[in-house]
Formats: C-alpha cells, sequence, structure tokens
C-alpha cells in the first residue's frame, strides 16, 4: 500500500468517526474545556459547549445555577451579618473578604452536590424539574469535579486567611448538609427540616467567630436566630408545596403530620425567632433601635403565625408567610450589622 493510499484511508477513517449515525459531522470542541463538553450520548453531558462565546456563557451560567444562587447569597448574607455584628464596626476588609469568599465557595460545593444527590427527587418536583442535572445538560461526574474544585479553594482560603474556628464551622455546616441532611435525614424522617437548619445557620456562626476566635453568648443567639428562622420558612413551603412533597416521597411535616399541625408549629418557631432575636438587646449586643425594629417586625410575623390557625387557604396564607420570612432575615441581618454602632 503507497503512502498516499494510507493517508487516504486514515483520513476516512476519522471522517467516519467524526460524523453522528444519521451522517451530519459533530461540532468541533477542542477548544472547550473537558468539563463543559458533552460525550456523543449526552448521559455524561455537560452542555455541549462551544467554541464561540454563546456556548461558553451558557455554560457558565448552567454551571451558575447548580450553586442555588438565591440559597447561597441569602448564606453570604448571614455570614456577613455575623462578622458584623462581631467588628462592632471595626471592619477588617481583608478579613471580611476571605471570610465571604471562602464560606461562599464552600456553601457552593455544598448545593452542588445537593443537585446530584436530589436528582430523582427534582424530577417530580415541578420547581426543580428542568435543572440541568436533572435533564441530563450536566452529568454527575462533571457536576462532582465542580463541587469538588469549590470546595478545595474555598477551604484553601478560610485556612489561608481566617481562623481554624472558622474552618470548623465550615466543615461541619458542609457534612451536615451533605451527608446527615441530604443523604439522610431529608429522605427518612420528618425532622430532616432541622437537621438542614443547623447547617443553614452556620454562616452567621462562622462570620463572627471569624472576628473574634471564640462564640460567645452574641454567637449562640446569632446561630439560633438563623436556625428558628428557618423552621417557618422552610414550614410554609411545604404547605403550599404539599402536594409535589407527597408525589416526590419525601417525608416533609406537612405531608407526614398534615398542615393543621404544620401551621402550629410555624407559629412555636416564628415565636422562637422573635425572642431569640431580642435577647440580643438584653444581653447588651445592639441597641434600641434594633429592639425597636426587630419587636414591631417580630410580633407582626407572629400575628401572621396566628391568622394561620384558622386560613381558609392555607396554602395562600402559607405563601405570604413565607415571603414575609425573607423580610424578616433581611431586616435582621441588616440590623444585627449595624445595631451594634446605632443607640
Amino acid at each position: 500500500m503507497s503512502a498516499g493510499t494510507g493517508r487516504a484511508q486514515i483520513r476516512r477513517h476519522m471522517i467516519d468517526h467524526d460524523r453522528r449515525p444519521d451522517g451530519t459531522p459533530f461540532r468541533m470542541t477542542a477548544r472547550v474545556p473537558f468539563f463543559v463538553r458533552n460525550r456523543v450520548d449526552g448521559t455524561d453531558g455537560a452542555l455541549a459547549g462551544r467554541a464561540d462565546g454563546t456556548g461558553i456563557r451558557d455554560t457558565v451560567t448552567l454551571y451558575y445555577s447548580l450553586t442555588k444562587p438565591g440559597v447561597l447569597y441569602g448564606n453570604a448574607l448571614t455570614a456577613a451579618a455575623g462578622f458584623l455584628l462581631a467588628a462592632r464596626g471595626q471592619v477588617d476588609l481583608f478579613l471580611f473578604a476571605a471570610l465571604c469568599l471562602g464560606t461562599t465557595l464552600v456553601i457552593a460545593s455544598a448545593t452542588v452536590l445537593n443537585n446530584v444527590l436530589d436528582r430523582d427527587i427534582d424530577t417530580v418536583m415541578e420547581r426543580t424539574k428542568k435543572r440541568a442535572t436533572v435533564t441530563g445538560r450536566i452529568g454527575v461526574r462533571n457536576a462532582v469535579t465542580f463541587s469538588s474544585l469549590l470546595f478545595v479553594f474555598g477551604m484553601a482560603t478560610l485556612i489561608a486567611w481566617t481562623n481554624w474556628l472558622v474552618v470548623a464551622v465550615g466543615l461541619v455546616g458542609f457534612l451536615v448538609y451533605v451527608v446527615l441532611y441530604g443523604m439522610l435525614s431529608k429522605r427518612m424522617s420528618i425532622h430532616g427540616t432541622l437537621v438542614g437548619s443547623v447547617s443553614g445557620a452556620a454562616p452567621i456562626l462562622a462570620g463572627y467567630v471569624a472576628v473574634t476566635g471564640a462564640i460567645d453568648i452574641a454567637a449562640v443567639l446569632a446561630f439560633l436566630a438563623v436556625f428558628l428562622w428557618q423552621m417557618p420558612e422552610f414550614y410554609s413551603i411545604a404547605i403550599y408545596r404539599h402536594d409535589e412533597y407527597a408525589r416526590a416521597g419525601v417525608p416533609v411535616i406537612s405531608v407526614v403530620r398534615g398542615v393543621p399541625n404544620t401551621t402550629v408549629q410555624i407559629l412555636v418557631y416564628t415565636v422562637g425567632f422573635v425572642v431569640s432575636t431580642l435577647l440580643l438587646s438584653v444581653f447588651g449586643y445592639v441597641g434600641y433601635v434594633y429592639t425597636a425594629v426587630m419587636g414591631v417586625l417580630g410580633a407582626y410575623w407572629i400575628w401572621l403565625g396566628v391568622i394561620g390557625l384558622r386560613a381558609a387557604d392555607p396554602a395562600a396564607w402559607a405563601r405570604r408567610m413565607f415571603r414575609y420570612s425573607l423580610v424578616m432575615i433581611l431586616v435582621y441581618c441588616v440590623m444585627i450589622s449595624v445595631g451594634p454602632i446605632l443607640p
């Protein structure tokens, strides 16, 4: 066989293997990083990234969505608030930036893994069935790789520029969320929300101890407030999305014990949250401006909880309760940030 004939056969072989079964050519992805390439069958796909800008932007958007931005920024907000509560107006900007960056990356790592673990549940639920890990636009291997990178860079940031107590809080929060909550309690117990709330309250504690290097009464109260806040927030979701959780087989309290019982639980935890926020002023960590704002808004939230006991439309009431819970956590974070320097 001549050299020319051999080269021709090689070219034909390459062409045959560079086409789909229907004869159409595959788009070249040589310049696209490995973690955004799609396999031919799509089963291990990240997004079918393209070398042009549009494909890369779409891919970045998909991976960004895996971090659950709403959850991510909410937790970053509480971490920042905890830091500012402890700093009392004396802010180390570099330490603040390191805390926010490291904490955000670790939380993002946990939420990405949660997407991987919840694929079977997300397939059934209306609000989650279009997630990239459900549709196959991002494969499991790629999602886990992405999560691992986020975790490594996040923990490295915390280790390098904060203190070991912050690192410990971050690691415990990560493990509780991924293992105890995501793998175990969420699927087996109505108390999964309690377990998940421990990890959800970890960022504000991490923020506080980044400044103090120790846990004091204010740190405990801040942790307790965010822990308690998550219960009425999620239980409200569990009421107005009751049918979705029932179809998915997730044993949330509204499915297992019914909506009336859940409504009572919401009121109890709401009262607990309001009391815990006001205890900061009792122990002298904040002034009367904080006390007045949190007292008034907290009283209104309790009143909303009370009217839920006789709500004609529990789902509509639960949506209202959920929306107000977001107002409460935002105001709380702002007030503990500035409360120590206000009258």
